[in-house]
């Protein structure tokens, strides 16, 4: 007689979804070097992202998370929205950022995430002329 063999079944969260590989920040870059201005550097040496020279999104140097710039009011949603993929410690408390786990975040937040960072740094200018061209897109 045989035992049956166990199913392996894909790894999956709380609420039944299937569980996706975690966020690097590459998913990161690849996504906001798509929004006018942004260019690559670095910041306390680790890999960043600027938009005239302003940060908008870096890797921590010692935790696995994302540091994202935001606004005091979305920081506040997105922790007690999300408190397993955004926290702060008491470093950024009374700073514009927010800290994003990789490992937990959701990789279909990311574009309005990091849009929503690009615009407090972008030039009036560049977030113009990116709704008029998303606008002008979206139309078609």
């Amino acid at each position: 007689m045989t035992t049956p063999r166990k199913r392996r079944t894909p790894s999956r969260s709380p609420g039944g979804a299937q569980k996706a590989a975690a966020t690097t920040f590459g998913d990161i870059r690849k996504i906001a070097l798509t929004l006018p201005g942004v260019k690559e550097g670095t910041s306390y040496g680790t890999p960043a992202l600027k938009v005239g020279g302003k940060l908008i999104a870096r890797v921590h140097q010692d935790l696995d998370c994302l540091v994202l710039r935001t606004d005091f009011m979305g920081r506040e949603i997105l922790m007690q929205s999300a408190p397993d993929a955004f926290f702060i410690t008491d470093h950024y408390r009374d700073y514009p950022w927010i800290l994003v786990r990789f490992a937990t975040v959701e990789k279909r937040a990311l574009p309005d995430l990091i849009e929503r960072a690009w615009r407090l740094v972008a030039s009036k200018t560049q977030t113009k002329k990116f709704d008029v061209e998303r606008g002008a897109h979206d139309a078609v």
